[in-house]
C-alpha cells in the first residue's frame, strides 16, 4: 500500500496539469531529412532529387558539403509540394559519400548521406521485377538506386563471360539508411551460389567469379520483407581494396603496403606505396567515405583515431576506402610463429606494430621489457580501423601471472556512441623485467578482416573532443535563434593521464553570433554555447570549433570533431559529419544570461549569481525551470525557477573543498511553456521550449589554509 500510495502522489499532480491545460511537450520545430532519392549519382552529371524529412516546410535550398555539389530548385516544379532540386555534381568532386542538408523557414535540417561514385552509370529501379521473368537488367559497373518491396523481393539480371570477376555491394545503411539487406546470387535455373548479409555493418556484399557465359540472378530483399526502405546497389567489375597491412603508417614516410581484394589488377593481392596526404596529422581523421560500417548500429568509432582513409588504384582507382592509422613512430608488424606464451615475438618499445589474426583461434603474443619503471599507455586498434575483430589484452610478468587485462572502452553520451571494441588504458611495468603480453579475438574469430595495431608507449597526454547537437525527440538542425543561445554537447576523451582544462572556442562565426571560451577541467562531458543577438540576421552555414589545453609547456591544439545523430528510433545513434553547420533565424521566445558572466569562489565555500530572463514575445509570461548540463562534479548548484512574470533568480554554486583550482564554464537551461503555433491560423498551445543560458565561467581558488 505505501508503494501505490507514492505512485499516486507522484502521478496525480502531473495527471491534473494534463487536464487542466492543453501542454505539448515538444520543442520548436526542428527540420530533419530523413531521405535523399536517388541515393547518389555519378561526378559530372546533373539528376533531379526528391528530398522527404519532417518539420520541412518552406523549403528554400538543398547544400552539400562540397563546393563541386551544387542545388537548384527545379524549374516549373512547386519546390513545397514536389521537394525536388536539380543538383550538378562537378566532374572533379572526389568519389566517396557527402553530407546534404535542406534550409527551410525553421533552419538548417540534420544530414543525409549523398554517394558520389566514378566510372559507374546510375539507373533507377523498374518495377516489376520481383521474379525471374521480370528481372531488371543491368550491366557491369551500374549503380542501381532502388526500394525495397513490403513482402517481396528484388531481382536483377546480369550478363556475365565465364571466369568473369565482379563485385555485388548493396549499400544502405553505410548511407544512413535502415534496410537490413539480404542478398543472394542465383544461376539461371535457380540454384543458389551465393549469399550475404551483415559483411559491411548490416550491409550484404558478395564476390563472385562466373564458371559459365550466361545470365545471372541477383536478388535483394529485407530481412524482415519490411518494404519502402531505399538502397544503392553496385554492380562492378573494378578493383576493390578491402584490406591494407600494415595498417598504420609514421608521419611524413612513404611506406610499402599491401592490398588485398579483388580484381587489383587481376589478381586479389597488390603492393603500393603510400604518403600520408599533406592535410593528414595527428589529431585529426580525414575520410572520403563517412565511416559508417564499424559495427551493426551507426557509431562514433573513430573520435579517438588519428589517420586517413586511402583509395588504392590498381588500374582503376578502388571502390572501398581503407582507413589507415598515423603515428608518429616507427611502424613494424606481426612475425609468426608466435602463437604461445613460449614463441613469444621481441618487440622494443615505443612499439607500433600491425597485426592480424591469421586463422581462428590465433593468438599473438609479444615479449619486451622497459628501461623506466612507471606508467604506460596501451591501445589496440580494431574497430576504429574498420576491423572485424573484438580483441582483449593480456599482461603477463616474469613469474607467468597475470596482472592486468584490458578490454572495451570509450564514452557513451545522449546520442553519441563513443564506446568501442578497442582494448586502451595505462599499464604500470617495473624495469628490467621480461613481459609477455596477448591479443587475441575475445570470439577466437581470424581472417584478413582481423587486423589489428597495438602501439605500447611510454605516456603522452593528449585529448580528443567531439561535439553532438541534443535534440529531443530524434535528428534536427542546430538552429540558434535571435535573442537566445543553443548548447552542443561535448565529449572529451582525455588520453595517457591528461588532467589539465580543455577550452574549446568557435572560429567562422557569422555577424551577430558569439561563443563565450569554454572551460572543461577533468571531465568526459560538457557543452558549449552559442549565441545571437537580438537582431542577429539569418544563417545558414558552418563553424570551426578548436580545442585547446596545456601540457606542461606545450601548447595542444585539436579540432573538435563533428557528430551527427542519425535515427530517431535509436538514442545512441551517431556518425561523424565533416562539418558544424548552425542556423539563425527569427527570434526565439525568451532568452537567459547571467548579469555578471564571471564569478570567483574558494574552494570549500559558496558563491551565487543571478540570473536574468528576458522575455521576447510578448504573449510569454508563464514560469520558466532552471536545469544544470553536465555541470562539474565538485560544483554543486541550487536552482530556483523563475516565477510567472518574473524575470530573474538567484543561482547558488556550492564549491567543495577537493575542487581543483581552475576556470569552470557552467551552462544553465531554461525550460518553458510556451504559446506557439507553426500555423498562425490556428490558434496557439503551449509547448515546451528548451533553451541555453549564455554561461557563466568561475574561478575556484585555493581553500585558505
Amino acid at each position: 500500500m505505501p508503494a501505490i500510495r507514492n505512485i499516486l502522489r507522484i502521478a496525480l499532480p502531473v495527471l491534473l496539469v494534463m487536464l487542466s491545460s492543453p501542454l505539448i511537450f515538444a520543442e520548436l520545430p526542428s527540420p530533419r531529412l530523413d531521405r535523399v532519392n536517388p541515393l547518389g549519382a555519378a561526378a559530372g552529371t546533373s539528376l533531379e532529387v526528391q528530398v522527404s524529412g519532417a518539420e520541412i516546410e518552406d523549403l528554400q535550398t538543398l547544400v552539400f558539403d562540397h563546393p563541386g555539389i551544387v542545388a537548384k530548385p527545379v524549374e516549373g516544379k512547386d519546390l513545397n509540394k514536389d521537394r525536388k532540386f536539380q543538383v550538378t555534381i562537378a566532374a572533379d568532386v572526389p568519389e566517396g559519400t557527402y553530407d546534404a542538408r535542406v534550409t527551410t523557414k525553421w533552419g538548417m535540417s540534420s544530414p543525409r548521406l549523398f554517394a558520389v561514385s566514378h566510372g559507374l552509370a546510375d539507373m533507377a529501379e523498374q518495377e516489376p521485377n520481383n521474379e525471374n521473368a521480370t528481372a531488371q537488367q543491368l550491366s557491369v559497373n551500374t549503380a542501381l538506386n532502388g526500394q525495397s518491396d513490403g513482402n517481396d523481393r528484388d531481382v536483377f539480371r546480369v550478363a556475365l563471360k565465364a571466369g568473369q570477376r565482379i563485385t555485388v555491394d548493396c549499400q544502405s545503411a553505410r548511407l544512413d539508411l535502415q534496410l537490413d539487406a539480404v542478398m543472394q546470387l542465383l544461376s539461371v535455373d535457380g540454384r543458389q551460389l551465393a549469399s550475404s548479409g551483415d559483411y559491411f555493418g548490416r550491409d550484404p556484399f558478395i564476390d563472385f567469379q562466373a564458371t559459365a557465359d550466361g545470365d545471372y540472378f541477383i536478388v535483394v530483399h529485407d530481412l524482415s520483407y519490411r518494404g519502402g526502405l531505399p538502397y544503392r546497389l553496385i554492380v562492378s567489375n573494378r578493383p576493390f581494396v578491402e584490406n591494407v597491412f600494415p595498417r598504420a603508417v609514421q608521419v611524413g614516410q612513404t611506406s610499402e603496403l599491401t592490398a588485398w581484394g579483388r580484381n587489383l589488377s587481376g589478381n586479389s593481392e597488390g603492393k603500393f606505396s603510400l604518403t600520408p596526404p599533406a592535410d593528414a596529422a595527428i589529431g585529426m581523421y580525414r575520410f572520403l567515405e563517412h565511416p559508417t560500417a564499424h559495427s551493426v548500429a551507426p557509431t562514433a568509432a573513430t573520435c579517438t583515431l588519428n589517420g586517413f582513409q586511402v583509395r588504392p588504384d590498381f588500374g582503376g582507382a578502388s571502390l572501398n576506402a581503407v582507413p589507415v592509422l598515423l603515428v608518429d613512430t616507427p611502424v613494424s608488424v606481426e612475425k609468426e610463429p608466435n602463437e604461445t606464451l613460449e614463441t613469444p615475438q621481441p618487440i622494443t618499445l615505443p612499439a607500433v606494430i600491425s597485426g592480424r589474426f591469421d586463422q581462428q583461434r590465433d593468438a599473438d603474443w609479444y615479449e619486451f621489457s622497459v628501461e623506466e619503471t612507471g606508467p604506460y599507455a596501451l591501445d589496440v586498434y580494431c574497430e576504429r580501423i574498420a576491423g572485424q575483430a573484438d580483441p582483449y589484452v593480456v599482461l603477463v610478468d616474469e613469474r607467468g601471472n597475470r596482472f592486468q587485462e584490458l578490454d572495451d572502452f570509450g564514452h557513451r553520451q545522449g546520442p553519441f556512441d563513443g564506446h568501442l571494441r578497442d582494448p586502451s588504458g595505462m599499464v604500470n611495468l617495473t624495469a628490467k623485467q621480461k613481459y609477455q603480453l596477448l591479443v587475441q579475438d575475445r570470439y577466437r574469430r581470424g581472417g584478413p578482416r582481423y587486423q589489428y595495431v597495438l602501439s605500447l608507449r611510454k605516456p603522452k597526454p593528449d585529448f580528443f573532443v567531439a561535439a553532438i547537437h541534443h535534440q529531443n525527440p530524434g535528428p534536427g538542425g542546430t538552429t540558434l535563434r535571435a535573442g537566445s543561445a543553443i548548447y552542443l554537447d561535448l565529449i572529451i576523451h582525455q588520453r595517457d593521464g591528461y588532467k589539465g582544462a580543455v577550452v574549446i572556442t568557435a572560429e567562422n562565426l557569422p555577424p551577430g553570433v558569439h561563443c563565450e571560451a569554454t572551460s572543461i577541467v577533468s571531465n568526459s562531458h560538457g557543452s558549449v554555447v552559442l549565441s545571437a543577438d537580438e537582431h542577429a540576421a539569418n544563417f545558414d552555414g558552418p563553424i570551426k570549433l578548436i580545442a585547446t589545453g596545456k601540457q606542461g609547456d606545450e601548447t595542444i591544439v585539436r579540432e573538435v570533431r563533428p557528430y551527427a545523430r542519425v535515427w530517431q528510433d535509436n538514442p545512441a545513434s551517431s556518425r561523424p559529419t565533416r562539418q558544424t553547420f548552425i542556423s539563425v533565424r527569427e527570434q526565439a521566445p525568451f532568452g537567459l544570461q547571467f548579469e555578471n558572466d564571471k564569478l570567483t569562489i574558494e574552494a570549500g565555500k559558496k558563491g551565487e549569481a543571478k540570473v536574468q530572463l528576458k522575455r521576447l514575445w510578448p504573449d510569454f509570461n508563464g514560469q520558466l525551470s532552471l536545469q544544470s548540463f553536465a555541470p562539474p562534479n565538485s560544483i554543486k548548484l541550487n536552482l530556483p525557477q523563475i516565477a510567472a512574470g518574473a524575470n530573474e533568480a538567484t543561482v547558488t554554486f556550492d564549491v567543495q573543498n577537493n575542487t581543483q583550482p581552475g576556470e569552470y564554464t557552467i551552462t544553465l537551461l531554461g525550460q518553458a511553456q510556451v504559446p506557439f503555433e507553426k500555423d498562425p491560423k490556428k490558434g496557439k498551445a503551449n509547448t515546451l521550449v528548451t533553451l541555453a543560458c549564455k554561461p557563466i565561467t568561475i574561478t575556484v581558488s585555493a581553500a585558505a589554509k
